[in-house]
């Protein structure tokens, strides 16, 4: 049984909220939101169920946060928006370039969100988005110029590119950086360690250091949050807890696709199956489908093996990719996946990823998707 689902897309031009039937099959459109601007995250607060939080960058505002109560008719600024403080520390200067991620605080802590930002910052709010202050635990540590260092990142900017909370316990964090890999707090974000034993790291003498790592994307497994998924700038990783070192399984890949890709995607239901969208990764890293071929990569078993899904996209002559955050899954029953793709096209499946159907087509380069319940 399906029910309704909401996606939330954020593009380079704005953002849309695309909101479906109980099938699934027929969608209504609202938007452009904010046109022409650049948002990277449009997300809904679960706990509530009507909260909506913007991460955009605007023309005349720079990068802020903007809040919605009345599914996305109106919007607030951010009172105070993301910002380290401008007095210098012991390192370069660092000024906020653009919200990457938002991220819902525990269940148990309503208001509470979190957000990652370019350059890497680690930032809260307590009033639900209205204030937002810098976790010094992070943005402040002395290693942060090593982890983070000023001159790395991608071509948008070195990012803190996802925040995960373990739902069993608010203290318990990761967050995931292009330039130093993942890292772990047991309080709340007071303090921080490496945690990736195991990963590939580019550029350098050893080739699997403390940090150093770009780690694409991280999700836990929904039930069972001791399972970490990493789509990692150099392969596909998984890490059962309370273990410390990753296992690599992204080798199991077919040679010809490849482990390259920007985000994965765990089963909402089965702690065992998720989902990859590979990306041509060669010498020139072209970051479009490999062969022009766009298909998705399910395994059901941990990652000791992988299969193709690419039942109705083009079969040539795809080229586009998929962004960190713009693949995603609702928790209905078959359980339905949405992407949404550099050439402004949003797909989806309703059944797992055996087949697949454009939604829309001609939006503005996708950066996010997420869905929610409607």
């Amino acid at each position: 049984m399906s029910t309704a689902v909401q996606l939330l897309i954020g593009t380079r031009k704005g953002a849309w909220i695309y909101r479906s039937d109980a099938a699934r099959r027929d969608w209504s459109v609202q938007g452009p939101i904010f046109l022409g601007h650049i948002v990277n995250h449009l997300v809904l607060d679960p706990r509530d169920g009507k909260t909506l939080l913007m991460a955009a960058s605007t023309g005349h505002l720079g990068p802020t946060i903007f809040r919605s109560t009345d599914g996305g008719r109106t919007w607030t600024e951010a009172a105070q928006p993301p910002a380290f403080p401008k007095v210098l520390d012991d390192g370069p200067a660092r000024s906020v370039d653009h919200t990457f991620w938002l991220e819902p605080g525990h269940t148990d802590e309503p208001g509470v969100w979190w957000a990652g930002t370019s350059p890497p910052g680690l930032f809260r709010s307590d009033d639900g988005g209205a204030r937002w202050a810098g976790v010094a635990g992070f943005n402040d540590h002395p290693m942060y110029w090593r982890w983070c260092p000023a001159d790395g990142g991608t071509p948008d900017g070195a990012l803190l590119n996802q925040i995960q909370i373990d739902p069993r316990d608010a203290a318990h964090m990761y967050i995931a950086t292009s330039t130093g890999g993942v890292f772990e707090s047991l309080d709340q974000g007071a303090s921080w360690a490496p945690l990736n034993q195991g990963v590939e790291a580019n550029f350098f003498p050893d080739p699997y250091p403390e940090y150093g790592q770009d780690a694409h994307y991280i999700a836990l497994a929904p039930t069972n949050p001791d399972r970490v998924w990493q789509q990692n700038h150099c392969g596909v990783y998984r890490l059962d807890r309370p273990a410390t070192r990753w296992e690599r399984i992204g080798s199991a890949m077919p040679q010809e696709i490849g482990e390259i890709g920007f985000t994965i995607v765990p089963h909402p239901h089965d702690a065992d199956t998720a989902w990859v969208f590979p990306m041509d990764g060669t010498e020139v890293w072209p970051r479009t489908s490999p062969g022009g071929r766009p298909a998705a990569y399910r395994t059901r078993d941990a990652g000791k093996s992988w299969e193709r899904q690419d039942q109705g996209f083009p079969a040539e002559q795809g080229w586009f990719t998929v962004k960190r955050q713009a693949f995603c899954a609702d928790t209905n029953d078959p359980v339905g996946l949405y992407l949404g793709a550099t050439n402004g096209e949003v797909w989806m499946s309703d059944d797992e990823g055996a087949g697949w159907r454009p939604i829309t087509r001609h939006l503005p380069e996708i950066y996010s998707v997420v869905a929610a319940p409607l």
